[in-house]
């Protein structure tokens, strides 16, 4: 890990909490409909699909995801881990229990964000959110099994919860030999932990409901 001054130290410092005071913001933004205070979070270039670019876009999106699948939603976050790329970008991922009320349904859902954060003029944002779902299902009825993601009046279908980190597969695709231990690799450099996990996985392709 490179050497830091104690002023670049405190700006990191500075720096993770207000990464994490925007995972927090999007949440409550986001459960409470306020369009205009969530689409501020972001980068103002964003992108939203392969071909708009802009908050507006991104506003119109939200809008109509929220306003024609969901009347309510709570996002629960859980562990915040963030690695700084340099002094203005950041990645980090996020945990988030969250609950829906979608219809006559009421959809439990365990998920993870794979984030992208970049700071402008003095402010961060989101620069990119990956949302990495396990699973969605009504309350009642425990997703055992395959094809986890289990929306009402759809098709089940699997998420991409494990699909940004090599070592799901792995650990399933073989077991160590009983007559032998197990081979330890090198622990990671401390800034380069998710990016150590992740190795050089694709991004998954998306699929948000």
């Amino acid at each position: 890990m490179t050497e830091l001054t104690l002023e670049q130290r405190i700006d990191r410092l500075e720096s993770t909490e207000a990464i994490r005071q925007l995972a927090g913001k999007y949440s409550l933004s986001l459960d409470m409909r306020d369009l205009d205070a969530h689409v501020n979070l972001f980068a103002p270039d964003i992108r939203v699909g392969r071909e708009k670019v802009g908050r507006e876009h991104l506003k119109a999106w939200v809008d109509t995801t929220l306003r024609d699948q969901f009347t309510g939603t709570s996002h629960h976050l859980g562990q915040h881990i963030i690695e700084f790329v340099d002094a203005d970008h950041a990645i980090g991922v996020v945990y988030s229990k969250n609950e829906h009320e979608t219809g006559p349904e009421w959809v439990i859902m365990q998920m993870l964000y794979w984030d992208d954060y970049e700071r402008i003029d003095g402010q961060w944002y989101f620069r990119r959110r990956l949302p990495c779902y396990w699973y969605a299902t009504d309350l009642n009825k425990p997703p055992i099994g395959d094809m986890k993601m289990r929306w009402p009046g759809r098709e089940p279908y699997e998420g991409t919860f494990h699909g940004l980190f090599p070592s799901w597969q792995q650990f399933w695709s073989r077991r160590p030999a009983a007559d032998q231990l197990p081979e330890v690799a090198a622990p990671a450099p401390v800034d380069r932990f998710l990016q150590t996990m992740r190795g050089d996985t694709p991004a998954p392709k998306i699929r948000v409901r």
